[in-house]
C-alpha cells in the first residue's frame, strides 16, 4: 500500500469526525437562529424568531438545535442523525419540491445536502473525537 493511502486511511476517522462536527454545528446554528434570533434570526425577518409551537417551523428548529448539537458532540449521534435526515427530507419534499423538481429549481439545496449528510453520518458512525465514546467508557471498579 502506498504511503499516501496509509496516511489517508489513518486520518479517515478524524476527517469523518471533523465532518460530523461541522455539519452538526451548522445544523444547530439554523435551529438557534430560528428559536433565539441569533445569527440574524429567521431568514427574511431581520432577526426575528419562529413563534412558539408553530407547526412545523418551531418543531423543525427544535430538531435542528437538538440533533445538531448531539451530532456535533457525537452523543447519541446515530438516532439524532436519522431524525435530522428525516426532518430535512420532509422539508425538501413538503416545502421545496412543490416549487420545482430539482434542488436548483426550488432552492432546496441546503435541505437536500443536510438530509444526505446526516444519512451518511447515521451509517458511517461518528468518526474520531466523539464525546459519546468517552461517556460510554465505564470506570473500572476499585479493587476490593
Amino acid at each position: 500500500m502506498p504511503i499516501l493511502d496509509r496516511k489517508a486511511t489513518a486520518l479517515a476517522p478524524y476527517a469523518l469526525g471533523a465532518f460530523r462536527i461541522v455539519v452538526g454545528a451548522l445544523f444547530a446554528s439554523h435551529g438557534a437562529a430560528s428559536l433565539f434570533g441569533v445569527f440574524g434570526g429567521v431568514q427574511g425577518t431581520g432577526g426575528g424568531t419562529v413563534p412558539f409551537g408553530t407547526w412545523p417551523s418551531w418543531w423543525a428548529a427544535v430538531i435542528q438545535l437538538g440533533c445538531g448539537l448531539l451530532v456535533a458532540f457525537g452523543v447519541l449521534h446515530r438516532g439524532a442523525a436519522v431524525l435530522a435526515s428525516g426532518s430535512m427530507a420532509y422539508a425538501y419534499f413538503i416545502v421545496h419540491q412543490p416549487d420545482g423538481l430539482l434542488p436548483l429549481q426550488n432552492q432546496g439545496e441546503q435541505a437536500a445536502l443536510f438530509a444526505w449528510s446526516f444519512l451518511l453520518l447515521a451509517f458511517t458512525g461518528p468518526g474520531a473525537l466523539a464525546l459519546g465514546r468517552a461517556l460510554r467508557r465505564s470506570p473500572r471498579p476499585a479493587a476490593a
